[in-house]
């Protein structure tokens, strides 16, 4: 839901962009159903009223027509699969970090950002302070 309403609202660029429009397609294929089975929405008006006015109530409502036409409709289901798996990589700002630093002498590199994994970093020691410090100032007199 969190990801429908961000692609609605235009994030993540230009793969953002792909991935709204590859959804987009997949909702405006043909519904295919066994006979008998309740009339459901393709999902098309959910769509277009989220795409005008990004927000959670919608976004609720075009993933809730997703998930009843994916469970009446395997080919469809099959496509929402794949579709899914290649918008997750998709950065919407969910889950977003900020970082400050302040004050203070630094002697290392900083390094901000999200999601790292199997990073290391070796530094070398800081260098030493050319300014004496309380312990070796000159006595007073």
């Amino acid at each position: 839901m969190v990801l429908l309403a961000a692609l609605a609202g235009g994030a993540g660029g230009e793969a953002g962009k792909q991935a709204w429009s590859g959804l987009s397609a997949l909702v405006r294929r043909p519904l295919h159903r066994a006979d008998g089975v309740p009339a459901v929405s393709s999902g098309e008006a959910e769509l277009a009223a989220l795409e005008e006015a990004p927000g959670p109530e919608r976004a609720n409502a075009l993933s809730t027509a997703l998930a009843v036409r994916a469970t009446l409709d395997a080919p469809f289901r099959t496509g929402l699969q794949q579709w899914h798996d290649q918008a997750r990589v998709v950065r919407t700002g969910d889950g977003e970090v900020t970082s400050t630093i302040s004050g203070g002498t630094f002697h290392a590199p900083v390094v901000q950002g999200r999601d790292f994994s199997g990073v290391s970093f070796a530094t070398a020691p800081p260098p030493p302070s050319s300014a004496p410090t309380d312990d070796t100032a000159a006595p007073r007199t």
